[in-house]
Formats: C-alpha cells, structure tokens, sequence
C-alpha cells in the first residue's frame, strides 16, 4: 500500500500539466497547458462522435494518450482493485422497503463485506439517514446498531421503521462533525459509513482513531465537501507529498458518472451549451473577467432554449442583459465550446481514478499508522456506482 501510494504521487506530481486544469474554462481561451502540439492536433482531429466514444471506452482512451502522456498504462495498472467475493445477501423484502434502485446494490453488497470482517459487538452505522444499511446488519447480525444522523427527521422515520421490524436499531441524532459526536463511540463498536462525504468520513476515521473502534467499513465520497480551502492529508505519506489539492481539484475525482441514457446525455448537452454560451455573453457583451457561477436548473427549463435560460440566470444573479442580442450566435459558439471542453475532458479523464486513489490511500496509510490491518477493494460494479472503493480496517 506505501509502494503504490508513492508510484501515484510520483504520476500525479510528473504530470500535473494533464490534470491540474479546469477543462470548462480553458475552453473559453483556447491556450492548453500542456506543452505538446501533437496531443493538441490529436484532440482537434477527432470527430464529435469519436470523443462520445472515448470518453465511454477507458482502455481505448488510454491506448490513444499512451503515445502524449508517459507512464499511462503503469497508472492504469496502479487504479485496479480487487472485487471482494460476495455471495450475495438474502434481503428481507419488509427490511429493505422504501430503498432505491442502485442504492439497493449497493447497501447489499456493503452490507455483506461489513458483516464477513465483523468485529466487535455493536454496530455504528455513521450518517445513517433512514437506517438502511443498519436493518441490513441488524437483521444479519443479530446486534444492536447506532445509527447517527444529522436530520431530526430522518431519525424519527428510521426509528419508527426500525421499531415496526423490531430490529435492535437506536437513532441518535448530532452533528458529525462535532466534537460531542465522539461520545457516541465506544469500544464494542464496527462503523460503517456508506459515502458518507468529505468532512464526514474524515470525522469518522479520527473519531474512530481516538475511541481504539475494532473494525471501520466505509466507502468515502464527495472529497471536495471540505471547510479547508486545500486537502488536508491524513497520513504521514500524504502530508509529505508535493500535492497540495484544491477544492476544485479534489472534484475532478468525482467526474465520472453512471452512464446515462440519451435524456441524461441531452441534457447534459443542453446545459453546458447553454452555460459556456452565457459565459461568452457575461465576457464579451457585460465585460466580466472572471467566471459567473450559475445556480442548478430544473432539468425541465432546458427544453425552453438557451434565450430563457440566460434569462433566468441573470434574474438568478441580478444581472440586465441588453434587449437585442444575437443569442443564436451565441448558443452555437456554446455548442462549439461544450465540444472543445470535451475534448480537454478526454485527457484529465485517465487521472481521475489516479486522484481519487491517492486520496483513498492517505486514509487507508493513516488507520495503518494507528495500527489497523488495512484491505482496499471495490465492493460493486461502477455501473453501480462509480464510488466503489471499500476501505476495510480491523484491529488485530
């Protein structure tokens, strides 16, 4: 785990020119910061419909930047994760009721690797929500279960659910992050936490580090939900390294999505045209310089066309755009952007696994530093969710 920690420091650090953009906005300059014009006349010789491709075919894509990018296939190599063996837990139908597609999957397959490794004679299930993953091991298991969760009323539905199966589930609702939240740790405890995000799977791994828990099961998310303006590394390693990442850098780790279907395809489309042609509008026509950051939009309000989006974003912003503008013009220039900025997506794409890697060591390489025997794995399919990474720690 050192070793592999430190061969994708060395690959992050070497090439930071291929991942440390924002490929949204160099889009609207034009200026890449690489300095190779064979990977820029690569990227502009594809067809829009060979970057679809690509950007759906992992192996390919690293065959195709092998040639711009050394040491490519060594980092793929390094990404790979073993699967954990699951057999496949029997779900009680009453148990599992009200959970989700995928989400279903997954909270099984967590479930059943927890309940393999389980030490200790308690559970903590950490940011519960309505519990769903603690029926599961409360059911399996037979033990008790705090589930801790921020929302009042996620705890009183997940209390009540609980109760009706009479599973031996308490909720106790608090704040995560907070130093009272230690109090509900003890000794008999496994936790487990199902991407629980940033700050929160952090809380948990030092709260668990101070309390001597037996066993941690959690599957981190959402790196970039931090209050700290840069990552703070957990690990004597991480805390050596030259890589001291942003928030929005922290996010490229998270850029991978389930494959949608052609709605979810259209109207990603609809929306970045739509923002990279407002942005030019924002620049060009009202003189901005710096990015205008634009609310979410109902997925339905893209199908009225770009002028009553811009619209709707400048009454979001308070802004006065000038009645005449040519904002066909505009929309095209957007499409045409959206096409450059998938094309610059292409080569931060094979980094993201690498980041995403990197991070999850620091907090498997900090619980071995506190003397836990430390596995990584996947514990699902990434068309189950690309957020697959399991980190199981036992205390010997």
């Amino acid at each position: 785990m050192h070793e592999r920690f430190l061969q994708l420091d060395s690959f992050l650090t070497t090439h930071q020119e291929f991942w440390r953009f924002e490929p949204f906005l160099v889009s609207c300059f034009g200026v890449v910061p690489w300095n190779d014009s064979r990977l820029s006349y690569f990227l502009e010789d594809l067809t829009n419909a060979q970057v679809e491709e690509l950007k759906s075919d992992a192996k390919s894509l690293n065959q195709c930047l092998s040639d711009f990018i050394p040491k490519l296939d060594c980092a793929f190599k390094l990404n790979q994760l073993k699967r954990i063996q699951l057999e496949g837990l029997k779900l009680d139908r009453l148990v599992t009721n009200g959970v989700p597609g995928r989400k279903l999957d997954q909270i099984a397959s967590m479930g059943e690797a927890a309940l393999k490794c389980h030490c200790g004679s308690e559970w903590l299930e950490w940011c519960s929500g309505k519990g769903f993953l603690g029926r599961v091991l409360a059911d399996h298991s037979g033990h008790p279960v705090t589930s801790f969760e921020y929302q009042r009323a996620l705890c009183d539905v997940g209390q009540r659910e609980a109760d009706s199966l009479k599973l031996p589930m308490t909720f106790v609702q608090g704040d995560a992050l907070s130093s009272e939240a230690k109090s509900i740790l003890t000794r008999n405890q496994h936790a487990v936490a199902l991407h629980a995000c940033g700050d929160l799977h952090v809380s948990l791994i030092e709260k668990a580090v101070a309390a001597g828990l037996p066993a941690l099961t959690l599957s981190p998310c959402c790196y970039h939900l931090t209050q700290d303006d840069k990552y703070q590394a957990l690990s004597s390693y991480g805390q050596s390294s030259e890589l001291k990442l942003s928030r929005s850098e922290l996010r490229i780790s998270l850029q991978e999505t389930v494959t949608g279907g052609e709605r979810v395809k259209r109207h990603r489309f609809l929306e970045m045209s739509y923002r990279l042609g407002l942005d030019l509008i924002l620049r060009e026509v009202l003189g901005h310089k710096d990015y205008v950051p634009i609310p979410s939009i109902k997925k339905s309000m893209l199908s009225e066309g770009f002028e009553v989006f811009c619209q709707w974003a400048a009454d979001k912003k308070q802004l006065r755009l000038p009645q005449a503008l040519a904002y066909e013009d505009f929309y095209s220039r957007g499409v045409k952007r959206y096409w450059q900025m998938e094309r610059l997506n292409l080569v931060q794409q094979p980094f993201r696994r690498s980041l995403e890697m990197w991070l999850v060591h620091d907090k498997a390489l900090h619980l071995e530093e506190h003397g836990y025997q430390v596995s990584l794995a996947t514990f699902c399919s990434e068309e189950v969710t690309p957020r697959n990474i399991l980190i199981q720690a036992v205390k010997p």
